[in-house]
C-alpha cells in the first residue's frame, strides 16, 4: 500500500513542488496511527488500523503550502481485532496483499483553510488503482517537547473518506460500507 503518505494525512501540508524552505521531518512511530471504521450492515461499527507504515515528510510551518508528504502502508498489517476477518481482508476480495504489498498516498497540494487547518490533496493507490483523495488536516500543536526543549514536535490529525469500490474492493458493498472514514494521527520532528 503505497499509501505511504496516506500521508494523507500526516503532516497535512504537502505540496507537489518542494520549495527550498521545507525541511525533512521524521515521524514518531510511537505516536502515529492510521485508523478506519466500517459500518457492518447497520448493526455495528468495526474499527481497524494499519500497524505498519512509513512516511516521508517535508514541512515548513511558516509556509504550509510548501509541505510535501507521502505514506506507504503495508496492507498485510491490517488489524480489526478479529483474525479471521483480517485474513479475509488480505485476500483478493479486498487488499490482495499477495499481489499488492503496498498502499501509497502521495500529496499533490496542501491548501491552508485556517490558522491551523488545511486541505491535503493527493493520489491514493490501492491494488494498483490510483484515484485523487483529499484529507482535512489540523495542526494540533507545534512547539518544544516538554521532555526536551531543544526538540520541536508537530502533531497533526487528518481525516477523510475513501470509497473502497473505486479500488476494486466491492465485496459486500454497500451492505458493508463502501465509503470508509479514515483518520491519520501523527507526531513528527525536524530530521536534523
Amino acid at each position: 500500500m503505497k499509501l505511504a503518505s496516506f500521508a494523507l494525512a500526516a503532516a497535512l501540508a504537502l505540496g507537489s513542488v518542494l520549495p527550498a524552505a521545507a525541511e525533512p521531518y521524521v515521524m514518531d512511530k510511537s505516536h502515529a496511527a492510521i485508523t478506519f471504521e466500517v459500518d457492518h450492515l447497520g448493526f455495528s461499527t468495526v474499527h481497524g488500523q494499519f500497524r505498519a507504515f512509513e512516511a516521508q515528510i517535508d514541512f515548513d510551518p511558516e509556509k504550509v503550502e510548501a509541505t510535501r508528504l507521502s505514506f506507504v502502508i503495508d496492507p498485510a498489517s491490517i488489524d480489526t481485532g478479529w483474525g479471521p476477518r483480517d485474513d479475509h481482508l488480505k485476500t483478493a476480495d479486498f487488499f490482495d496483499v499477495a499481489n499488492h504489498p503496498e498502499i501509497v498516498f502521495e500529496s499533490t497540494a496542501v491548501t491552508p483553510t485556517g490558522r491551523d487547518t488545511a486541505k491535503v490533496a493527493g493520489t491514493l493507490t490501492i491494488k494498483g488503482v490510483s484515484h485523487p483523495v483529499t484529507f482535512d488536516a489540523k495542526l494540533n500543536k507545534l512547539g518544544p517537547s516538554p521532555f526536551d526543549a531543544t526538540k520541536t514536535i508537530a502533531g497533526f490529525t487528518a481525516t477523510g473518506q475513501i470509497d473502497r469500490t473505486l479500488f476494486g474492493m466491492s465485496y459486500a458493498a454497500p451492505a458493508v460500507s463502501a465509503v470508509v472514514p479514515v483518520r491519520i494521527d501523527i507526531e513528527m520532528s525536524p530530521a536534523g
